[in-house]
């Protein structure tokens, strides 16, 4: 496998890896609210509710992937898109976090683990499309691929 190949490859698991994390988590919060309403200390209906939209917008929020997942590089537009996507999210809930008064303690786990989670796939994306980037961005005679890869 050249380089090229390799590349949109890495590129293809870093997506994909957040892609099927976050539609299992969307997914998640839909199907069983209740579970999950108490890390936002949150409860009753109102809380299954709000968890369960939150569920609906990570949905909403997965729906630039699968075209990226399939073709990086014929999709580096919508790549960049979803790598902004990524940091307005990592930032929002950095930003959350932070600003959360002391005695949360199941919400501020929760927000530590969307923000390991969501800069650890912010930091794979960026690096994984800066490789494809700079490798794909070179004269097709040193082995770029055709436009299936």
């Amino acid at each position: 496998m050249d380089h090229h190949r390799a590349t949109l490859w890495l590129a293809r698991l870093a997506l994909a890896v957040v892609f099927f994390f976050n539609v299992s988590c969307a997914l998640a919060f839909i199907a069983r609210p209740e579970a999950y309403a108490p890390g936002f200390e949150v409860s009753g209906v109102a809380g299954e509710a709000l968890v369960r939209g939150m569920g609906i917008l990570f949905l909403m929020w997965n729906v630039t992937y699968p075209l990226t997942i399939w073709h990086p590089w014929r999709y580096r537009r919508l790549f960049l898109i979803v790598i902004v996507q990524q940091a307005i999210g990592l930032a929002g809930e950095t930003w959350m976090l932070l600003a959360l008064p002391p005695g949360h303690t199941a919400l501020t786990a929760t927000g530590y683990r969307f923000v390991a989670f969501d800069g650890g796939g912010f930091v794979a994306m960026l690096v994984t499309f800066a490789l494809m980037h700079e490798r794909m961005s070179r004269k097709p005679c040193d082995g770029a691929p055709s436009q299936q890869d």
